[in-house]
This record gives C-alpha cells, structure tokens and sequence, in this order.
C-alpha cells in the first residue's frame, strides 16, 4: 500500500506545475512547493524592488537630454557626449550631432550591454523577474528550461565583448574625472575639488573594481593557460582579479548606486537646486 501511494505521489508532483523545478523528475518527489522555511522570497523580491527602481530612473534620465553636465562635471550617464550636447560636455567633438533623440542613448547600451550580460546580474534578474528559479530548493512555475541556447538569452554570450566596452567607458569616466578637478569657466586657474569630485571619484573608483572583477576579466588573465610557471606576469593578473572576483557582486551594487548618485547631484546642480561645495 504504501509503494503505491508513493507512485501516485510521484506521478501527481511530475503533472502540472511542480514538473518544473524541484519537482522535476530528476529531483526528489515533494508533496509541496517548497519545504523551506526561511524567507527566501526577501532576497529575490528586494533585489526586483532595487533593480526596476534603478532601471525606471536611468531610462528616464537617459531620455531627458537635459541637466547632465554642471561645469566642470559631465554625468556618467551621457559621458562621453557625443550627441547634440551643451556646450563644453564634449571632450571628444560632436560626431553625432544629427542624433535626433538624447545623447545618452548613443553610449548608454555599451554599459547597460555589460551590466545586462554580467554573470551576476543575470542570476540577480533570472530570479527575481523571471523567476527561474526564484531560489535554491524551490520550484520554479516555467515547464520547461532551454538555457542561454535560444534568442534571447542566447545574446548573453556577447559578454565578452561588452567588458571591452566597459573597459573603454571606464577609462573615459577617468578622465570626467581628472577634468572634474579643473575650475569651471569664470574661476581662476588652478586645481579645484568639490563634493561633486569626490563623488565622481568614488564612483570611478567602483566601476573600476566592477569591471576588473569580471568573471570574463578573469578569464582573459588566466584563461586557456596549462602553465602558470610559464607565464608569471599573465598569473599575478589573474590571481589579482580573483580575489576581486571574490566580491564582484558587491562591487556591482555599490557602482549601481554610485552611478545613479552621481547622475542625480549633477542633475541637481545643473537645476540649480544647490550649490556644489568646494573644498579648495
């Protein structure tokens, strides 16, 4: 009797919604959704919470086309400006003046490709959006999984290309900022640094480590090497970039935050809500 009350068990749980999941047929047969009794829902929901908060505002910004720079500080948001930008926000020209719509969108998808294809980010919003799966042991309501092999999710494997990218804008952010210790148009030459400096500095500072802590960094370092003997140089690289890869998804939340901050003090500044604090 009690075999056959196991079979019906195990053909009820690999019908209908828990066939998925961890009620798969590879899996253990479970009666319910989930036997966990922690809240793991806090983690998926408030990293929904943060990240549709973070995506509303930068579409936002990116489609205004309108208080990003405050002399001498240019929004990473719009850097570089290679649109129809106000004067003085193109360190590198115009050529893309024609540009109908905000120069933001001309730069922002190298960045937004990057975060979108992250090893991180695409476990943070596969469960958290998708629910695939929305947490360890428990089931997730899709019938069947395909992977990164089908249109869209195949595009993830452009990540690659999108850390050179990065990389690039990386280093142009560097310069906004080495240009952000520079006075503003009227004020006496010399070297100047407000809050808006130290800002785009620490913002800086955090895409940096997000870039270099990439898992495809990483593996540009040290991957496809049998012998680290040979290749000292290539082996410190990649032992560096491991121990930031440790800490790659912190590093991801922080840089979300500071980029968000820094486009909003700037936005701030141009509106001329305040005025920036200058400490010399």
């Amino acid at each position: 009797m009690a075999s056959t009350e196991a079979r019906e068990s195990t053909v009820q749980a690999s019908d209908g919604p828990m066939a998925a999941g961890v009620g798969g047929p590879t899996r253990a047969s479970i009666g319910v959704r989930t036997l966990r009794q922690d809240r793991w829902w806090l983690y998926p929901a408030a990293t929904f919470t943060v990240f549709f908060s973070f995506v509303i505002y930068a579409t936002v910004r990116a489609f205004m086309g309108s208080h990003y720079f405050s002399e001498p500080y240019l929004s990473p948001f719009y850097s570089p400006c290679l649109g129809d930008c106000v004067r003085g926000s193109s360190d590198f020209g115009q050529p893309f003046e024609w540009w109908p719509l905000s120069a933001a969108l001309i730069i922002l998808i190298f960045p937004l490709g990057f975060r979108m294809t992250c090893y991180y980010y695409r476990k943070a919003y596969y469960r958290s959006f998708w629910l695939s799966p929305p947490a360890c042991g428990v089931a997730e309501p899709h019938a069947k999984y395909t992977g990164e092999t089908r249109f869209p999710l195949i595009l993830q494997n452009a990540h690659r290309w999108f850390w050179y990218a990065a990389v690039v804008v990386a280093v142009i952010l560097s310069y906004d900022v080495i240009l952000a210790f520079g006075p503003a148009e009227g004020e006496p030459d010399g070297i100047h640094m407000g809050l808006g400096t130290v800002l785009m500095l620490i913002n800086v500072v955090l895409i940096w480590l997000y870039t270099l802590s990439c898992h495809s960094c990483r593996h540009i370092t040290g991957g496809r090497l049998r012998h680290f003997s040979k290749h000292p140089v290539r082996y410190k690289m990649w032992t560096f970039v491991s121990k930031l890869n440790a800490r790659h998804a912190n590093y991801a939340w922080y840089s979300l935050f500071s980029v968000a901050l820094v486009d909003l003090y700037i936005a701030l500044l141009s509106a001329g809500v305040f005025d920036d604090p200058r400490f010399f």
